[in-house]
């Protein structure tokens, strides 16, 4: 008897059940899930983006990635819709960072960077200007890291 849960990527409003760990990669259907994460999908925007810069600001790039997600999905069709986009996509940046990928992380900060400072120079309580200047350095850093033939370099990825 196959007593996995059920996958549900591609259902609107479920995350799958896949266990996780901390950076986000799925683990085997057996194995103990190292990642708890709220459930975006039943919050409002507000406390959404809110959770993502806390979780963000913790070092915790994937649940901020996963929180910014839902809140850009909940801004469809608004003005914010890029922002929240660009916030996801800079949690997903540090989280290539993270895993040690850097063509993942310096093309994700780039995304980022070009919806974010469209909102600048402070928005929903995000200094637009500070952030997408580190993350735009970040980038550079890393892909000139990855081009020359270096390791990842140390970076400190900023707070909002």
């Amino acid at each position: 008897m196959d007593e996995r849960l059920p996958d549900t990527k591609g259902v609107p409003g479920q995350k799958t059940k896949r266990p996780r760990d901390e950076l986000g990669r799925p683990l085997p259907w057996d194995a103990e899930n190292l990642l708890d994460l709220e459930d975006f999908d039943s919050l409002s925007l507000e406390e959404n983006h809110r959770l993502g810069m806390t979780h963000f600001n913790k070092g915790r790039f994937f649940p901020a990635h996963e929180a910014w997600e839902t809140a850009w999905k909940q801004s469809k069709g608004t003005p914010d819709e890029e922002f929240f986009k660009g916030l996801s996509q800079l949690g997903a940046g540090y989280v290539h960072y993270r895993r040690g990928n850097p063509h993942g992380t310096f093309t994700l900060l780039r995304r980022a960077v070009r919806r974010i400072a469209r909102h600048g120079p402070r928005h929903w309580g995000v200094d637009v200007h500070s952030l997408t200047e580190t993350a735009s350095a970040h980038a550079h850093e890393v892909e000139a890291a990855a081009r020359d033939g270096r390791g990842l370099p140390d970076i400190q990825p900023p707070r909002i």
